[in-house]
């Protein structure tokens, strides 16, 4: 529960009383007895009237006393780190709104309405494509899968389906956090239902999910805007709307474009290349896209925690605006919604999950009360001193980095998508055989696989990413990550990132292009470009832009049809994924760059005794258990000890895309054999309100054991709430997790 402070002036004031405290309309000095007399008699500390009858003196007072602004401070003033215009939007909840753009529930399951003008759709164009495409990047959007039963926007606050659509009212405001430069510029949102209740008031963190934009974890934040929560959004410096080298044309704060003069420091992004570095990265290699967690050279994941903690400072700020106590001509507005009396979670999934994480690490203000994520990225030291054992045998090897564990998987997942093990696994068909089964003789003949048949090397393939800490139950998901490229997507955006490398670079000999359906580069047209905001995903391939191989013997080529000099053949470009894995443990200036900045990006365990629940599905093949959750809960309890509250729940029959099983003509199998996990986010979420609201007990680490739906690939019958069954607060042993104090974390088969 929280307390409410007595800090400033008494909440309990009236609005007439502060002004006649403050000096109402009168001299900007009163008298000092007098003020010392209301404070004996008011309870309000003398200075706090001293300092709001000191008309004009915001600037002077915030130098000498900093802690009277802030979040936590007794005045409003809107954040020094944000830069240029906040724009705020108020949405009726009818025809247009925070959650579902005036789609609702219905809209969202069906076809996004087209644009106006194809090539210069607006701003509420792109806004309200950007929530459609978000939605259904993270979650299942079919009615079978659970979309309007167990989750969506027509399911209350209590988990009710309802017939309504879920149009919710409410405030949005957009702004850029930025150092300064205008090249930093992440993207901070706040929304606030209509609902939201200033005596109880919450928040909640949304900060993006993979390289998305500042959508891109609104299915977390419905669950915040349901309760009636303010949602602290922040697209963490990432974004999926490119710099389009070849025009000079770069995104707006709402995805709108414009060319990068006309933009200047209001560009959402912008490669940091001077004129000539432009002229001359366009002479060399034509018709290329600069993205911005990819090229912005600042390595943002190492302030995802910094920026999601900006959110809920920014969020803060917006509400007092509206709800804040204003002391008549001081200029001044008394905080009446801080910290104190706020609840506010840190959420998100996948890597705004460790965003989330991360801030609560770094939360000095004691903004954050509770995290509740899922299936988090989080990056471990390097020696964190722990154990993952998996019933009672301990993994070889764990707690690797999402650098290490993909560069990894991007080396072996084509070719082991081939082994007679997965056969008939869901997306198998996608997966080119002739250029698996050259990358399976190109890794054998590089003494990276042993066999000396195809079948073999597949099956060698597949165990040595067992063996690197891929559970069992991954091994069927290797071959549709593999057919989508998200291996060799993330490994490119995420070592030129670390590395600071600039787009000029071609770090391994990778960029980013439009295609013909020969996979030659081809300059982007106005029709895939200008969307590109709400249509993408910033880490291509994504929305008609493709992963290119430069160095592809002759000419460049997308990288999926590319040769590998080395070999001759059609190897996946064998030859890059070993440049990239290189960068792992080289000696060369680009490798140095990437190891310092994957250092940048370590956790360290310490939540600061803040309560906690991440959920994650054991199945996970993009973010493996053993690298992420398990060794994170176990680290926690080796640095806090008897002060960590964490706890982690394991969820059987989930992955991590909860979108795929909801795409069953394209990818049948998903359906029969996964459950959302998504449905474990709202449940943490539920629980750890519960619990900083009323005092109720958070479950104990555990493995949920869910049920499949089963039935026909692409076919499965609808799930019900037997397939989602609750956590325990009291797990059989043979459900428990244990986690010593030493670092050792158990986890039942």
């Amino acid at each position: 529960m929280h307390g409410i402070r007595t800090q400033g002036c008494a909440l309990g004031l009236a609005a007439s009383a502060l002004l006649a405290a403050c000096g109402g309309g009168g001299s900007e000095r009163a008298d000092d007895s007098a003020a010392l007399s209301l404070s004996q008699k008011a309870g309000v500390p003398e200075a706090t009237l001293k300092a709001a009858q000191a008309a004009a003196g915001n600037d002077r007072l915030a130098a000498a006393r900093p802690d009277w602004f802030g979040p936590a401070g007794l005045f409003n003033r809107k954040p020094a780190f944000v830069s240029a215009e906040v724009r705020r939007t108020e949405y009726d909840g009818t025809s247009d709104d925070l959650l579902t753009a005036g789609l609702g529930k219905t809209g969202l399951a069906g076809a996004l309405p087209p644009f106006a003008d194809a090539v210069a759709p607006t701003a509420a164009e792109l806004r309200r494509a950007a929530i459609y495409s978000s939605h259904r990047a993270i979650l299942d959007m079919t009615a079978a899968g659970g979309y309007g039963s167990l989750y969506g926007p027509n399911v209350d606050a209590e988990g009710v389906a309802t017939a309504g659509e879920g149009r919710i009212a409410g405030t949005e405001v957009l702004a850029f956090t930025d150092d300064g430069s205008g090249r930093e510029n992440v993207v901070l949102m706040v929304q606030v239902p209509a609902h939201f209740d200033p005596k109880r008031p919450c928040i909640i963190t949304a900060t993006s999910s993979g390289s998305r934009g500042v959508y891109g974890a609104i299915s977390t934040g419905e669950w915040g805007l349901k309760r009636g929560c303010a949602v602290a959004y922040t697209d963490k410096g990432t974004g999926s709307a490119p710099h389009d080298l070849a025009s000079d044309t770069v995104p707006l704060i709402d995805g709108v474009r414009t060319s990068a003069a006309a933009a200047g420091n209001a560009a959402q992004f912008r490669a940091p290349l001077d004129a000539a570095q432009l002229a001359a990265v366009n002479a060399a290699t034509p018709n290329r896209l600069a993205f911005k967690h990819a090229h912005s050279q600042r390595n943002p994941e190492k302030d995802w925690g910094r920026y999601t903690l900006q959110a809920v400072e920014f969020a803060f700020w917006v509400l007092n605006e509206r709800h804040g106590l204003p002391l008549g001509h001081t200029g001044l507005v008394l905080r009446t919604v801080h910290p104190a009396n706020t609840l506010v979670i840190a959420s998100s999934i996948s890597n705004g999950g460790g965003a989330a994480i991360a801030a609560a690490e770094q939360d000095r203000l004691h903004l954050i009360d509770g995290v509740a994520v899922s299936e988090p990225a989080v990056e471990l030291p390097a020696n964190p001193g722990v154990s993952v054992r998996r019933g009672g045998v301990e993994r070889p090897v764990s707690a690797k980095t999402l650098y290490d564990f993909t560069t990894h998987a991007n080396l072996y997942q084509s070719c082991a998508a081939l082994s007679a093990q997965v056969a008939g696994a869901p997306g198998s068909a996608f997966v080119v055989a002739a250029f698996a089964a050259n990358r399976c003789a190109s890794l054998k003949a590089k003494g990276l696989l042993t066999g000396d048949t195809l079948a073999a090397q597949a099956d060698d393939a597949l165990a040595r990413l067992a063996d690197y800490g891929w559970e069992p139950e991954s091994a069927v998901l290797h071959p549709s990550l593999a057919a989508f490229e998200v291996a060799p997507a993330v490994s490119v955006t995420f070592a030129n990132a670390l590395a600071r490398a600039s787009v000029a670079d071609h770090l391994c000999g990778y960029s980013f292009a439009a295609t013909t359906p020969q996979g030659l580069v081809t300059p982007v047209t106005a029709a895939q470009l200008a969307p590109m905001a709400a249509t993408g995903n910033g880490v291509p391939p994504s929305a008609g832009v493709q992963l290119i191989n430069n160095a592809n013997p002759g000419f460049a080529l997308r990288d999926l049809f590319s040769f590998s000099a080395s070999t001759g053949v059609q190897d996946f470009n064998l030859d890059g994924a070993l440049c990239l894995r290189g960068l792992l443990t080289g000696t060369g200036a680009q490798a140095l760059a990437l190891q310092a900045g994957l250092d940048e990006t370590r956790r360290k365990g310490d939540l600061n005794g803040k309560p906690a629940l991440i959920v994650h599905g054991r199945a996970d093949a993009l973010l493996p258990v053993s690298h992420t959750s398990r060794p994170y809960t176990a680290l926690n309890r080796k640095v806090e000890g008897w002060r960590s509250r964490l706890s982690y729940i394991e969820v059987t029959n989930a992955q991590h895309f909860d979108g795929f099983i909801g795409l069953p003509a394209v990818l049948p199998g998903y359906d029969t054999r996964y459950v959302p996990l998504h449905v474990y986010l709202n449940r943490a979420l539920d629980a750890m309100y519960a619990h900083l609201r009323h005092g109720a007990k958070l479950p104990p680490s555990q493995v949920v054991r869910t049920v499949p739906r089963g039935g026909t690939p692409g076919a499965a019958p609808a799930i019900t709430a037997a397939n989602v069954p609750a956590w325990s607060l009291q797990p059989a042993a043979a459900d428990r997790i244990s986690v010593s104090a030493g670092g050792v974390i158990a986890v039942p088969d």
